[in-house]
């Protein structure tokens, strides 16, 4: 039998590693030189070791079953056919089709895909029983993997408004599908909207969940898996472990309403951190999120272009953003090792942290009505516009940092004369049921500053 080389040597203490740390300080003070303070309130340490996994959660993260994913609006109907395809030659494995209107033929659209090879999202801009339905019936025909990214209480947390429908509300329309489209997946959830607002973790998963929790309260018939839109930040290994607390919990969850499946998660890059300004550094950004996506677990990532704040859909912005992940699945390898983040004390203690958090603020959303009742009383985007604000005064003074925006900005750089786009939050103002989250990049007043200098 081999030896184990590792009985050569002493194990060596937590107590002895900081003492070694104090020792090298030189009488600096540890807690205030190497222990930071996350916005989540957890306390980040030079090291971790087994000590420090006080409970762990068992969660299984398949990063080799991750699809590389395409978005597209439908707007013109051969165009989006035509780049549909065009994407799965060049490696996408699943689609994210934006469908504005009813009119959109859906049978046109998905006729030449090679549905048995390949997933497909639906993001719609209303919500109609009798387009679902035609939907469910090409799924069951085809045998196709299709989830419909219907979420009712994400469009009056992000619009003010619920969906127009002949049903009495959302919810109805809701169980009628839940019992008549059997062959797909229905329901959503969109936390990309908190992550983009300005939410914490802990925010952006109790939110998630008690969101979750809404639908499991109102759609008893739901059987199919519930398809979380979650958005990635710049905090490498605390959104790994935020992916992962986002499962362990739901499971928790859904055992209650003897619902076995697992969420599924389609992730997405935040906006919150993206500039039009130095904009190849969003490649960066958009690289390290998409790891943390993969690691954490995503099913399915649809990167988010680096030119795609002030530029309309391009070819040449989707190829480099779809590249970004073919290179991270067929030359890095992040997809050959499942659960690659189990054993890392770090990142086992941050999964732990996150997870407890969030499970104490669930608990007290819905001690307090659940949440919708503090989505409608403005308590939801008052605590996350908090979170923001703290934030942006972080980013405002130079301790938060955007690479070229905040800090070694290039002064000759020019933006004016490339806006296809308008970058920064629309004021449209209009009659809401509630006051809408909105979402809201750090850079967007230093932004408008250098254009109005420009």
């Amino acid at each position: 039998m081999a030896k184990n080389l590792f009985d050569d040597f002493s194990p060596v203490s937590a107590k002895l590693w900081k003492q070694k740390i104090q020792f090298e300080l030189k009488g600096a003070d540890y807690n205030e030189t190497v222990i930071w303070n996350s916005p989540e309130d957890i306390k980040v340490k030079p090291f971790y070791d087994k000590e420090d996994i006080t409970k762990k959660y068992t969660v299984s993260t398949k990063a080799s079953l991750f699809r590389i994913c395409q978005n597209i609006y439908v707007f013109d109907l051969e165009k989006s056919i035509e780049k549909a395809l065009d994407s799965i030659n060049r490696g996408a494995e699943s689609l994210r089709f934006t469908i504005p209107e009813e009119t959109v033929n859906i049978g046109k659209l998905l006729e030449k895909l090679p549905l048995e090879k390949i997933v497909i999202y639906f993001h719609f801009h209303f919500i109609s029983i009798d387009f679902v339905k035609k939907i469910n019936t090409i799924a069951k025909e085809k045998k196709a993997t299709v989830y419909c990214l219907l979420d009712p209480i994400g469009q009056l947390a992000k619009d003010g408004n619920w969906y127009n429908t002949p049903e009495k509300n959302n919810f109805d329309t809701l169980n009628i599908l839940s019992k008549e489209t059997t062959s797909l997946s229905i329901i959503s959830i969109n936390g990309g909207l908190y992550q983009n607002a300005g939410a914490t973790m802990v925010q952006q998963i109790a939110y998630s969940l008690a969101h979750a929790n809404e639908y499991f309260n109102r759609i008893p018939d739901i059987n199919q898996p519930i398809v979380f839109q979650i958005s990635v930040g710049a905090n490498y290994f605390f959104e790994i472990a935020k992916l992962r607390a986002l499962r362990i919990l739901f499971k928790s969850i859904a055992k209650e309403y003897n619902h076995n499946l697992d969420c599924h998660i389609l992730a997405t890059p935040t906006k919150r951190n993206k500039t039009i300004y130095d904009y190849n550094v969003n490649m960066l950004r958009t690289t390290t999120e998409c790891m943390s996506a993969i690691l954490g677990g995503a099913n399915a990532i649809a990167n988010l272009p680096y030119d795609a704040l002030y530029h309309k859909d391009n070819e040449f912005g989707d190829r480099i953003a779809r590249n970004q992940l073919l290179i991270l699945k067929e030359e890095s390898y992040f997809d050959k090792v499942d659960n690659p983040a189990d054993g890392s004390y770090y990142i086992e203690s941050l999964t732990s942290q996150l997870a407890e958090k969030a499970l104490v603020l669930f608990k007290d959303i819905e001690a307090n009505g659940g949440f919708l009742k503090q989505l409608n009383e403005g308590v939801i985007k008052r605590k996350i516009q908090e979170s923001a604000d703290t934030e942006q005064t972080l980013f405002d003074s130079g301790k938060e940092t955007l690479l070229g925006t905040n800090k070694y900005p290039n002064k000759n750089d020019k933006m004016k004369h490339d806006l296809e786009l308008f970058p920064f939050v629309k004021i449209k103002p209009r009659k809401t049921l509630i006051t809408p989250i909105i979402e809201k990049r750090l850079a967007e007043k230093l932004e408008q500053e250098r254009l109005s200098e420009e």
